[in-house]
């Protein structure tokens, strides 16, 4: 099941309350869903929602992350978790699958587990690779993780 615009939007009201100096980097998101689009849907072009997970390994300071289509079943947000940062990129035409360049808004959420590492689901998870925290390359999701594991 699609998650909801209003979901989305009380997602993105939560994390722009936390991260105010972030509103104009979000705006375009904001735009997107006072028109009603379907940001769920893979086939919106303006731009649709992505879920990133960055989850610390029991070794202190490592993580995963993966990035996935946003779907109710899979939304960290469904279990009360807000987003650690939400990025918003350019992603260019792929012909080879019809798209036209368009914009994601990735909603990346941090989660912390005691339990032994397992391989990922490949079917449900891609890129996923277990890294120290200080190795994450995208400095403002290695900020926000850091600050978290404090």
């Amino acid at each position: 099941m699609p998650v909801t615009a209003d979901h989305i939007r009380e997602t993105l009201d939560a994390y722009l309350a936390a991260h105010p100096d972030e509103k104009g980097l979000l705006a375009r998101l904001e735009e997107l869903l006072d028109t009603g689009a379907d940001l769920a849907s893979r086939k919106e072009f303006r731009g649709h929602v992505t879920a990133g997970r960055s989850s610390p390994t029991p070794r202190a300071g490592s993580s995963t992350s993966s990035t996935s289509p946003w779907t109710a079943g899979s939304c960290p947000a469904d279990t009360g978790h807000r987003p650690v940062h939400i990025d918003a990129h350019a992603i260019p035409a792929n012909p080879a699958n019809d798209e036209p360049a368009h914009r994601h808004f990735d909603f990346r959420f941090l989660f912390r587990t005691s339990a032994d590492v397992v391989e990922p689901q490949t079917e449900e998870v891609t890129a996923a690779a277990w890294r120290d925290a200080d190795a994450i390359e995208d400095t403002a999701l290695r900020r926000r993780v850091r600050e978290a594991l404090r």
